[in-house]
């Protein structure tokens, strides 16, 4: 542990475009509420900050999907997800969200700082644009085929099937969220933040300074981002939604998200301190803070490589002490997928569960993903509630409260005999600690665990209730045992702090400095008075398991996704707008290969009103030659566009194979051109 005793935690911030599931829990919310509740048990002075992004792409493709606004999404979604949180126990000292006037304030101020001391770069430049929606792309508006894995639906920013960072021009065929059309390249003007300039402080901070003491997951991405080279990025984009870039030539441009969302971190401090009479500076520009991001995988370069480079830039601000990043959370062997409905989400687990809040936080650490990806079952869930936390932490703690209420009217007996068991307390309490400054929560987990273990065991092995001819020996095996419960209440606290409160309230204690328990092994003294018992888990049944099994493989079909690789459903049209498209049987005349184009081929149609060009993306599934004569459907009256310099004047209506070919839509029998389909 580091001799500063301030730290800022954050908690990165979850996009308000939906509710939370185990998988952030799992990647973020449990791993950083741990660290934070032993730190505090430390004594050590704390800021644990988190809130809600709401200027993320993620939230106006959301809000097209529901047709309404941006800040409706946000003010549903940020509601649900910080109700969830602290519902779950995640004790953030403040949590708040992107949207707030504080928010734009503090992240326009930070971005005229650099732009004042000429940190960016100002370039004209070509982005995509989408001719029919007449907007700028962003880059999760822009989807296409990975150029490293080939994922055929990566997105303009990752590629979530093989996790790589993309730009928009790396993707293969790309096409248009909005409109699902090719977009063009149009010239507009961003400030970008030129990385490369920062690729040597970043080697020497990241590389040599903190080679032993980072995660290898983290470490390794970081190196591999440097090695390759870093470029500029651009921290201002074009859309209309997020905050304004402050500049008097910056009209219809908003800060990137990944600039202003971590200056969300700052916010909430700066509102934390405000409403608690503290300095915020002392937890973002004093060097002996230690400050400390816990994110997921996906967020590692831009809290490592940009964000850093931004606080760099600025000058003032301390850099993180460490980003113990997690891998992913899968879900029964398959990745969790919001749009598949494949989750288990926090707030439906809460109100199915209730009062059982300690038990996912439990099922979640004991398989958090630390260095790789790890599974959740509903049935591993079941058999750890079932054989450790009610089998045997359970069964302990209920046989010292009923023993002792039954035997010394529920005061601690005196220790009238010596076992080693006593004297392996404070142990547990140092192995504990130890695993948590190393961010090792599994390990910390277990060896809480084996405090139980060690319990059940020795009670199991002493069995008091067979030696009432021998009383003294009674009183110093149930003091003994006492004084494991105690502990146990005292170091659970960090994991299960609902099931620690119930054992502090049951043993009438309250909560030790965790540098005093590793120094002590008596937490209940002689005489000491517990209250009354009361059950702190119960069993679960295979039919409350069964209905979540249920839940989960009947989501496909309640979301209508029985193709886990179909793409989801565009925007609702209304009856009218179906009513314009024209469909026509058409013929195919002539059909030739586009040069330098490997997909495409330029057809001659017959679509019985006229003879037309159409340019279409067929060329790995026929040959120019086997499709001539044939009979398509023709979609007549598309707004007609350039392919490759030539007017595309229409579209042919396909359908995928099993083995991945296309096959055309047509007639079954030969049909005049120009008849009306639909």
């Amino acid at each position: 542990m580091s001799n500063s005793n301030r730290y800022t935690l954050t908690a990165a911030l979850p996009y308000a475009n939906g509710p939370i599931h185990i998988g952030h829990l799992a990647g973020v919310y449990i791993p950083s509420d741990i660290y934070a509740r032993y730190l505090r048990r430390k004594g050590m002075d704390v800021a644990f900050i988190g809130g809600s992004d709401e200027h993320g792409i993620p939230i106006t493709i959301r809000a097209k999907k529901e047709n309404t606004t941006p800040q409706a999404i946000v003010d549903k979604y940020h509601q649900l997800i910080k109700e969830t949180l602290y519902r779950f126990g995640v004790s953030f000292d403040f949590y708040s969200r992107t949207s707030n006037p504080k928010h734009h304030e503090v992240s326009s101020d930070f971005f005229l700082n650099l732009y004042n001391k000429g940190k960016f770069i100002e370039e004209v430049s070509e982005q995509f644009y989408d001719e029919d929606a007449k907007e700028f792309l962003a880059d999760r508006y822009i989807m296409g085929e990975c150029p490293k894995c080939g994922n055929p639906n990566a997105y303009g920013d990752q590629c979530e099937s093989c996790g790589s960072t993309l730009s928009p021009t790396e993707l293969i065929n790309p096409r248009s969220s909005l409109s699902g059309n090719s977009p063009i390249l149009k010239e507009t003007k961003n400030w970008y933040l030129p990385l490369n300039e920062y690729e040597t402080f970043l080697k020497e901070w990241i590389l040599d300074g903190h080679k032993s003491d980072w995660k290898s997951n983290v470490y390794g991405q970081v190196k591999s981002w440097i090695d390759d080279g870093l470029k500029p990025r651009a921290m201002t984009r074009d859309l209309n939604w997020g905050v304004k870039v402050p500049l008097p030539d910056a009209e219809g441009k908003v800060l990137y998200v990944w600039f202003d969302a971590p200056i969300g971190y700052i916010t909430s401090t700066i509102e934390w301190a405000e409403a608690n009479g503290k300095d915020w500076k002392d937890y973002w520009q004093n060097p002996d803070t230690k400050l400390i991001h816990f994110i997921g995988k996906d967020n590692i370069v831009f809290h490592c490589i940009i964000f850093p480079a931004m606080l760099k830039a600025h000058g003032n601000y301390i850099l993180p002490e460490n980003v113990p990043a997690n891998e992913f959370m899968n879900l029964e062997d398959d990745k969790i997928s919001t749009s598949r409905n494949w989750a288990v989400w926090g707030n439906e687990y809460l109100d199915e569960f209730p009062g059982q809040e300690d038990v996912l936080r439990y099922v979640l650490t004991a398989n958090l993903p630390e260095n790789k990806d790890n599974n959740f079952t509903w049935k591993d869930f079941q058999t750890k509630n079932n054989s450790e936390l009610v089998g045997i932490f359970g069964n302990f703690i209920n046989r010292v409260m009923v023993l002792t209420h039954k035997y010394y009217d529920g005061k601690i007996p005196a220790k009238t005999v010596e076992f080693e068991e006593l004297n392996q307390l404070k142990d547990f309490a140092k192995n504990i600690g130890t695993y948590l400054e190393k961010f090792e929560y599994r390990n910390a987990l277990s060896e809480y665990m084996n405090l139980a273990r060690l319990g059940n065991q020795f009670l199991q092995s002493q069995e008091p209730w067979k030696k009432q001819d021998n009383p003294e020996e009674v009183k110093g095996i149930m003091y003994a045992a006492a004084q494991i419960a105690g502990m146990l209440a005292q170091l659970g606290e960090p994991f299960m702090p609902f099931t620690s409160d119930k054992l502090f309230k049951m043993l009438n204690i309250s909560s030790l400095n965790w540098n005093e328990l590793e120094n002590i092994n008596e937490v209940l003294p002689e005489g000491h008075q517990l209250n009354e018992s009361e059950l702190i888990f119960s069993k679960i049944e295979d039919e409350t398991i069964d209905f979540q099994i249920n839940k989960l493989n009947q989501s496909k079909t309640q979301n209508k996704m029985t193709n886990p690789n179909a793409e989801p459903q565009r925007e609702t049209i209304n009856f009218e707008d179906f009513q314009k498209i024209d469909m026509r049987v058409g013929t195919i005349l002539e059909a030739k290969k586009v040069e330098k184009a490997d997909k495409l081929l330029e057809l001659k149609v017959d679509t019985g009103i006229d003879v037309r060009t159409i340019v279409s993306g067929i060329a790995e599934s026929f040959t120019p030659e086997e499709i001539v004569g044939k009979q398509v459907t023709v979609l007549v009256n598309l707004a007609p566009r350039k392919i490759r310099g030539i007017e595309s004047q229409g579209m042919l209506l396909l359908t995928d194979k099993e083995d991945g070919k296309l096959t055309f839509l047509a007639p079954e029998n030969e049909t005049l051109n120009g008849v009306n389909i639909g």
